[in-house]
């Protein structure tokens, strides 16, 4: 059941008006067995004034391209009524003069365009108005025997609308429905959603409520009634098995599902997939059709669903009916593109948006991890709805050319148009050693500023999750995860690339930059100092770069590698033996890894920096008080020292490795591999040659 959730002391302290029509739709958006993402919208009729000082009567409506649960009032758009009330007496009008005649009554140019059900609102004679999409209301509104249901919930207060795509014509349809029938509380919009409305703004939303759970009382008495999707089919896996074999899937289902554009995936093993993936009709009910026109989009006409008997230990089992699934699943998409496509249309990506897998949950694919979310929070209403249509009767969906013309709608492409651009690194995933760090986390804020996600990988785990909620609090959720990895464990380091790829799906780029440095004279070096840095700077580069060429040969997408080294790659100061011998094994290891990861796109360079001070954890350790013994001055005189030494004279910080790393990282460097790169001011004695 869904709680009334309207706060009268809360909305008394909301000016009249749009404020008001905000809360309003905030509080609807806010529950997804409401209104689904992105969908839905909401009205108010006002009287205003307009430049001149006139009275006018303005209907505020959602403007195109937004979320109600998160919408603020520059979202609404105000058009004058006067001016679309008329249209009614029309007999038609096609989506473009409509689109074209709404733009002109809009009382302020600059705002967005608004909804395309806005001669819904407008056509009825009600102040407040709602149109939303609830679980409980579609599920009746897909079924079969959905109107007769209808009857016996709502008696005569209903008004059912055949199901047709949104514009003028259903608008009309809606309008005069209600005008015939005076008695109407509520219109059921076959195949679609609920309308609902208000003398004021709380009776408005008091209505959608009450309307809403009414339709799930019924529907919850039913499905008490009955095994949930035909009955259990298989179990689910234990969650620890799901998520080992999802990690170990994960590379290569990416490679699969990014042949045209890379993908971000996401991984969902919530109760009620499982209840579904599990069931006897879940392959047969995945693939009626979508469970509502607004999730075509998002979720294409059906799901990818797998036919595999879980098991624990089929590994390779599990990838191979994944990906020869994908494979099937793009060419049927393929043919219902050509099918179906009208001059002009652009195919978009054929891979699956969902993979449903018995015994293990579901894979969602994305432009990004939101969007990726966004795919799932969609099926997961799509899962809810077909639970209420098989409870009262049969689950039925739009017809397949219909499914194509909803997702190929111009109309409903405008809204993906006002996504923001995609920038370098949309669509990436890099890993970043030593994350908590000056230069890890530097790179990391510079690389999500142009669309990565990263993956913060450090000892220091809490000061990794410092700096991923800094990035998540800037650039939304999910863009940045935090690990905890020591990179001389061959079992953490596994571990890490096994949760990016739970998290993420793989990797793209990433930056070997963990470190440390200690210093002494050649003779006072001990055993324990040596291996301390060949541990750390060989074997942990070794290791994580290891298993990023596996996991990049698996996608087939190629991939970036960026080591950074040191100016003691290729210098031999004094006092550092054991520190520049590892920097020096990490140059000539890049090397190696380049000569081979050629042939599958894998570029591996090197950043040669010299004394960053800034933010370093290892330049405020001994490191510091060694290296100005070496030189005979004092600690705090170094930086001095440094800035000195350099032919440019200038100091080397954190944003300028960043900047040398999101260059060998970027396109501009794919045909650069095995390439060293000093950025260090200008050290005469490591100029390489």
């Amino acid at each position: 059941m869904i709680p009334n959730q309207w706060n009268t002391g809360q909305v008394a302290k909301i000016t009249e008006g749009v404020d008001q029509l905000v809360y309003r739709s905030n509080l609807i958006g806010s529950d997804r067995r409401v209104c689904n993402w992105g969908g839905g919208n909401t009205s108010s009729k006002e009287i205003t004034t307009d430049f001149r000082g006139r009275e006018i009567e303005v209907m505020y409506v959602k403007g195109s391209g937004s979320d109600l649960a998160s919408m603020e009032a520059k979202h609404f758009t105000g058009l004058r009524l006067d001016d679309i009330r008329p249209l009614f007496e029309k007999e038609e009008m096609p989506d473009d003069q409509m689109v074209a005649y709404l733009a002109n009554c809009m009382i302020d140019a600059k705002a967005p365009r608004p909804s395309i059900e806005t001669l819904l609102h407008a056509f009825l004679p009600f102040k407040h108005v709602d149109h939303t999409h609830p679980d409980s209301i579609i599920g009746l509104c897909c079924a079969d025997n959905g109107k007769e249901i209808a009857q016996e919930i709502f008696g005569d207060t209903f008004v059912w609308v055949p199901y047709i795509r949104p514009g003028f014509t259903l608008s009309k349809m809606i309008a005069q429905g209600v005008l015939d029938h005076p008695n109407a509380e509520l219109v059921l919009m076959e195949k679609h959603g609920l309308v609902t409305w208000g003398a004021t703004q709380e009776e408005c939303y008091a209505k959608t409520i009450e309307m809403i759970n009414k339709a799930a009382t019924y529907i919850e008495q039913k499905a008490s009634q009955q095994p949930l999707f035909g009955g259990e089919k298989v179990q689910s896996l234990e969650a620890n098995q799901r998520r080992e074999l999802v990690a170990h899937i994960m590379p290569a289902v990416r490679g699969a599902v990014s042949d045209s554009k890379r993908m971000i995936l996401t991984f969902d093993d919530a109760e009620d997939v499982l209840s579904f993936v599990n069931a006897n009709d879940a392959s047969r009910l995945s693939q009626v059709g979508a469970a509502c026109p607004d999730h075509l989009v998002h979720t294409k006409m059906t799901p990818l669903f797998i036919d595999w008997q879980p098991s624990a230990e089929d590994h390779e089992g599990l990838k191979q009916a994944v990906i020869q699934g994908i494979t099937n699943y793009k060419q049927k998409y393929q043919d219902y593109f050509e099918q179906n496509a009208h001059e002009g249309d652009v195919m978009f990506e054929a891979a699956p948006r969902v993979i449903l897998i018995p015994g293990i949950g579901m894979i969602n694919t994305g432009k990004s991890h939101a969007m990726s979310l966004v795919s799932g929070a969609l099926y997961h209403r799509a899962i809810a709805v077909m639970r209420g249509a098989t409870s009262l009767g049969q689950f039925v969906s739009l017809s397949e050319s219909e499914s194509y013309n909803v997702e190929y709608w111009p109309l409903e492409l405008y809204k993906l148009s006002l996504a923001p651009a995609e920038t370098e690194f949309s669509r990436q995933i890099a890993l970043i050693t030593g994350g908590a760090g000056g230069i890890g986390s530097e790179t990391a804020r510079r690389l999500v500023s142009e669309g990565a996600h990263v993956v913060l990988a450090d000892l220091n785990l809490e000061g990794a999750q410092k700096v991923a909620d800094e990035i998540n609090a800037q650039y939304g959720p999910h863009r940045a995860l935090a690990v905890q990895m020591d990179v001389t464990s061959e079992e953490q380091v596994a571990q890490a690339y096994a949760e990016t790829a739970i998290h993420y799906g793989g990797i793209d780029i990433i930056v070997n930059n963990a470190g440390l440095a200690t210093s002494s004279k050649f003779e006072d070096t001990t055993l324990k100092e040596w291996n301390l840095n060949m541990n750390v700077l060989g074997t942990g580069y070794f290791l994580v770069a290891r298993e990023a060429f596996k996991a990049m040969k698996e996608q087939a997408l190629g991939g970036s590698m960026i080591f950074i080294g040191s100016k003691n790659s290729i210098y031999a100061g004094k006092s550092v033996t054991a520190y520049s011998s590892a920097k020096a094994l990490e140059a000539h290891l890049a090397r190696c890894i380049a000569a081979e990861g050629g042939e599958h796109g894998i570029r591996v360079n090197t950043i040669l920096p010299d004394a960053i001070l800034q933010g370093s954890a290892i330049w405020n350790s001994n490191w510091r008080n060694e290296r100005a013994a070496a030189y005979g001055i004092e600690p705090d005189q170094l930086e001095e020292h440094y800035r000195k030494r350099t032919t440019l004279l200038v100091n080397i910080y954190p944003k300028d490795i960043a900047e040398g790393i999101a260059f060998f990282a970027s396109s501009k460097a794919e045909k650069t591999t095995g390439c060293m790169l000093t950025i260090d001011g200008g050290v005469p004695a490591a100029f390489t040659r």
